[in-house]
C-alpha cells in the first residue's frame, strides 16, 4: 500500500485522501511548517476551473530539475490558473501565444518595450488611449524611441508615406476609446507586413471577441482585460497576442526581466469572466444600440460617435471586419455653456461619472479634458462637448429616461445661462 494514507478512503460516495503520516520526533514548528502541504491528490481532482495557487517557491522534483530549463521554477512567472487564462485567451484571440501582464496599460507598454530599443521609430494614430500616449511621448522618449502621430483616419498609404527605415512598430486604436474613429486594420497590417514594420493594436473595445485582430494581419493584439473580460470593475489585468514565436519570445522575457506579475487571484477572476465573455458582450451591444439610437434622436444632440450606427463614416468598415458593439460610445452635445455639460452629467443617476468601463454599471464622463493631452496630428475641434457613455447591464429603457433626466438639465442649464 505504500505510505499510510496515500490511498483514498470511501465513505458513502465522497473520496477521501488520509494526511500523511509526520514523523513525531520532529519539533512542533517544523511539523507545522509541513502540515497542509499540497498533495498530488489535490492537484489531480478534476475541477471545473484550475487550481488556485498562490505561490512564489515552486519546489522541483530533483537538483537537476533546478536548471534544466524544463520545469516551472519560481511562481512570479505563472502557474496554473495563469496557464488556463492564456490557453483560454488564445483560444479567443486565435493566437499562438498570449502574455499576460497586470493591467491594460500595462501590456501595452510591455509589449512595446519588448520591440522597441534607442533610435528606433514609431507612428501612432492620433485617437489612442490618453496613458498610451503619455507612456509613449514620455517614457520611450526618455529612452530614444521616437513617436510620429498620424490622424486616426489615416489610410495605409498615408501611414506608409511617413515610414523610414527606423520606423520599427505602428501602433492603432479601432475604434478610438473616445471619438471612435476607425482605420483599414487589414490594409495598414498587409503594408506594413510589406516594409518589415511590426503592427500593434490596442483592440480593448472588441475584447478579443467580435474583432480578431491576428486574423487580420496584425502583429501584437492587445487588450485591458481589466474592462469586458473581467467584466466587474474589480480587477487589474491585461494580456497581448501573438501568433509569431519570435515575438512570444520577447514577450515572455520581457516580463521576466522586467520583474512583472500577475497575482493568481486576479488570473482565476479574468478567467471567470471570461466564461460568460460572449453572452454579456451580446447584452452590452443589444443595449447599447438601443440607447444609442435613442440618444440619436434627441435635439439636445449634434452628433453621434458610434462605429455600429450606419450614419458614422466609419459604419462600413465596422460592418466589414466586427461581428459586433460593445456597450461604449459617445455623443457631441449642441453647442452650450461648459456648466450646461455639467448640470447634464450631475443630474444623472444611474449612470455613475467614472472612468474605465466594460464592466456591469452604466457610466459616463465627459472628454474635452482629455483631447488637450493629444490630437496633434489632426486636432479634434467639435462644436459641442463629446459624452462618452458605457451602457451596462441595466434596463435600457431605465437608462434612457436617466439621459432624458440629464438632457432636461441640460436645456435649464443652457437658458438659464443665455438669460
Amino acid at each position: 500500500m505504500g505510505r499510510a494514507g496515500r490511498r483514498p478512503r470511501r465513505h458513502g460516495r465522497l473520496t477521501v485522501a488520509k494526511p500523511p503520516k509526520r514523523d513525531p520526533k520532529l519539533g512542533e514548528a517544523t511539523r507545522l511548517i509541513r502540515a497542509g502541504e499540497a498533495s498530488p491528490q489535490n492537484l489531480a481532482a478534476h475541477t471545473v476551473s484550475p487550481p488556485l495557487q498562490r505561490a512564489s517557491t515552486v519546489i522541483l522534483p530533483n537538483a537537476e530539475a533546478l536548471y534544466d530549463g524544463k520545469h516551472q521554477t519560481y511562481g512570479r512567472m505563472g502557474l496554473a490558473v495563469h496557464d488556463a487564462l492564456a490557453d483560454a485567451l488564445c483560444e479567443l484571440e486565435g493566437a499562438a501565444h498570449v502574455q499576460l501582464y497586470s493591467s491594460g496599460a500595462a501590456a501595452v507598454a510591455g509589449a512595446m518595450l519588448s520591440v522597441l530599443r534607442a533610435g528606433d521609430d514609431l507612428i501612432a494614430v492620433d485617437c489612442v488611449y490618453a496613458p498610451t500616449r503619455r507612456f509613449m511621448d514620455q517614457f520611450l522618449t526618455r529612452f530614444g524611441v521616437t513617436t510620429r502621430y498620424v490622424g486616426a483616419r489615416a489610410t495605409a498609404d498615408e501611414i506608409m508615406a511617413m515610414a523610414t527605415s527606423a520606423t520599427r512598430l505602428i501602433v492603432l486604436e479601432s475604434p478610438g476609446s473616445l471619438t471612435f474613429e476607425m482605420q483599414d486594420v487589414p490594409a495598414i497590417a498587409k503594408a506594413a507586413s510589406a516594409r518589415g514594420i511590426l503592427t500593434l493594436i490596442d483592440n480593448t473595445w472588441a475584447a478579443g471577441l467580435t474583432f480578431k485582430p491576428l486574423a487580420h494581419g496584425v502583429d501584437l493584439s492587445v487588450q485591458a482585460l481589466t474592462k469586458y473580460v473581467c467584466g466587474h470593475s474589480d480587477v487589474f489585468l491585461g494580456s497581448c497576442a501573438t501568433n509569431r514565436q519570435d515575438l512570444a519570445t520577447k514577450l515572455k522575457l520581457g516580463v521576466r526581466d522586467t520583474g512583472w506579475a500577475v497575482s493568481p487571484d486576479d488570473a482565476y477572476q479574468g478567467l471567470r469572466g471570461l466564461r460568460t465573455l460572449a453572452t454579456r458582450m451580446a447584452a452590452h451591444g443589444e443595449a447599447g444600440l438601443e440607447v444609442a439610437r435613442w440618444v440619436e434622436q434627441q435635439p439636445e444632440v449634434a452628433r453621434m460617435l458610434h462605429p455600429a450606427l450606419p450614419g458614422f463614416p466609419d459604419h462600413e468598415l465596422w460592418k466589414r471586419d466586427y461581428t459586433g458593439a460593445c456597450g461604449l460610445f459617445s455623443f457631441v452635445l449642441m453647442p452650450a455653456p461648459e456648466a450646461a455639460t455639467h448640470a447634464f452629467l450631475d443630474a444623472l443617476e444611474l449612470f455613475g461619472l467614472g472612468f474605465s468601463w466594460g464592466g456591469f454599471e452604466s457610466l459616463a464622463i465627459h472628454c474635452d479634458p482629455q483631447f488637450k493631452l493629444g490630437r496633434t496630428a489632426v486636432p479634434w475641434t467639435p462644436d459641442g462637448s463629446v459624452i462618452r457613455l458605457h451602457v451596462g447591464q441595466e434596463s435600457p429603457a431605465d437608462l434612457i429616461a436617466d439621459l432624458r433626466r440629464g438632457f432636461d438639465a441640460f436645456n435649464r442649464a443652457s437658458t438659464a445661462k443665455l438669460g
